[in-house]
């Protein structure tokens, strides 16, 4: 018959196992959403001759549709299972992170509706042949512009902003390592930088947009294994924040 003492072993392994589980969760969804990302990208859809080649390409299209879908898994998923623990230090940071992370799925929808809008686009290319050339280039530029702003600054913004949220109390409460918060600090301030530039069209989708994302990609990595391998720090900072 389980004694008192059981039952409060039981309580501090569910209490100890909780943290790590959704720490090991949250680490593979951040793999999950890197890998996600890099099939996500279309470049028939990319290319000059977007309009005659993603008709005959349509799976390409469809594929990587159906990858940037499963990026809302990763996006929403990782901000939500981590804000039980995060909101124990700070509940209105944990609460943005869950905000900025719903903000990104939903852009991410639009982001697939406009792409499979390029897509019908390019399949009424085809059988108008030559006739409106010109009405079909200017709606695909349109859509196209739209696409690089949703998916270039809209959905990188909200993420990022929700990785920057909860990388200021991965700082403060040292769950994970002072510099591997603060590698995700900077990361996500040159990347929000990268997007704005971006906007303002200062910079393309070039070599410039990719030197400044590379550091948030890589501390993303980063961050995955080590919440797979580690977890979370047992004895987080003792000051925390309400």
């Amino acid at each position: 018959m389980p004694t008192n003492n059981d039952s409060n072993l039981l309580t501090l392994r569910e209490s100890t196992n909780s943290p790590r589980r959704s720490a090991v969760i949250s680490g593979v969804l951040l793999i999950a959403g890197i890998i996600a990302g890099i099939f996500s990208v279309v470049p028939v859809i990319d290319g000059a001759d977007y309009m005659v080649k993603a008709s005959t390409h349509e799976n390409q299209v469809l594929i990587g549709a159906f990858f940037q879908l499963l990026m809302i898994v990763a996006y929403v998923g990782i901000p939500i299972l981590l804000y039980p623990i995060l909101s124990k230090h700070h509940k209105g940071l944990a609460l943005g992170s869950v905000a900025f992370g719903i903000i990104a799925g939903v852009f991410i929808i639009l982001g697939v509706i406009i792409l499979l809008l390029l897509l019908t686009l390019s399949h009424e290319f085809a059988k108008a042949g030559t006739l409106d050339v010109a009405y079909f280039q200017t709606l695909g530029e349109l859509l196209q512009v739209g696409r690089d702003l949703v998916n270039h600054v809209a959905i990188t913004l909200a993420f990022v902003l929700a990785m920057l949220l909860f990388n200021c109390i991965f700082y403060q409460t040292k769950l994970v390592p002072r510099w591997l918060s603060v590698w995700g600090l900077i990361g996500s301030t040159l990347s929000i930088l990268a997007s704005l530039l971006f906007m303002i069209r200062f910079i393309g989708l070039d070599a410039s947009y990719m030197i400044l994302n590379i550091p948030i990609a890589l501390q993303q990595l980063v961050l995955a294994i080590w919440l797979i391998v580690k977890g979370f720090n047992r004895s987080p900072a003792s000051n925390q924040v309400g």
